[in-house]
């Protein structure tokens, strides 16, 4: 069933913009056929088509219920800027897999640097990204990815979660003895191409986070975040 996102949809029953235009336009739904459509905030609506106007479809809602999709840890993603458009795969695979906040770092050793204006313009195609993997992934919130931050002001929110991580390709603790049972939050910390500085992780582990490993083999930096929240969410009990 065709999904959609509308943080008003309790007020305002309606689909507007570019979304009704997919309504009517590629997928040439009719009135009284059916949709869904998510708040943001974890709750889906059952909606029937009851009108069309032009960048407007309007509905009426048979029921409604908690989303089903939503982990029950909510893990935020600081990731070290990759290369390219390496970032962007890592937007679409982590919100597919569950993450509820990712938020670009700029580490020592990131090779991509991009000033204040090409970090903004980047910031709108990161969050169109993001939205659309959140509706194709029947997502229950549209994850947050939020303005580019130094590698200080990452390490000063670790201490807001329940299980801050590192991953360390020199080597850190297996993740299976990090995770226990009742974890509300955590945090992913993933360096960039060059790892991070042995300056970097002193400073992490000073502000209460755990240097974990992914095992023997060096991931890239692309792999490592989609690997280690695919980890987390199965220790957890949220690939089940």
């Amino acid at each position: 069933m065709p999904r959609f996102f509308n943080p008003e949809i309790k007020q305002y029953p309606a689909i507007t913009g570019a979304d009704a235009d997919h309504i009517s336009k590629s997928l040439r739904m009719r009135k009284g056929e059916s949709l869904t459509v998510c708040d943001t905030k974890g709750t889906d609506y059952l909606c029937e088509i009851i009108d069309f106007k032009p960048g407007k479809v309007f509905l009426k809602i048979l029921s409604s219920a908690p989303t089903v999709s939503e982990p029950g840890i909510q893990v935020t993603l600081y990731q070290c800027l990759p290369k390219a458009d390496r970032f962007e795969y890592v937007i679409q695979k982590s919100v597919e897999l569950g993450i509820h906040r990712i938020v670009p770092v700029l580490s020592e050793r990131c090779v991509s640097r991009p000033d204040k204006g090409a970090a903004e313009k980047k910031l709108l195609r990161w969050q169109r990204i993001a939205d659309e993997a959140a509706g194709q992934s029947g997502r229950g919130i549209l994850p947050q990815v939020t303005k580019l931050i130094s590698f200080e002001q990452c390490v000063s929110e670790l201490k807001a979660y329940d299980l801050p991580l590192l991953f360390y390709e020199s080597g850190g603790e297996p993740l299976r003895g990090l995770v226990t049972p009742g974890f509300g939050t955590a945090a992913i910390v993933i360096g960039p191409e060059g790892g991070f500085s042995e300056r970097e992780v002193e400073l992490a582990v000073q502000n209460g986070a755990k240097t974990a490993t992914l095992g023997k083999r060096i991931l890239r930096t692309d792999t490592a975040p989609v690997a280690a929240l695919t980890a987390l969410l199965l220790l957890t009990g949220n690939l089940e």
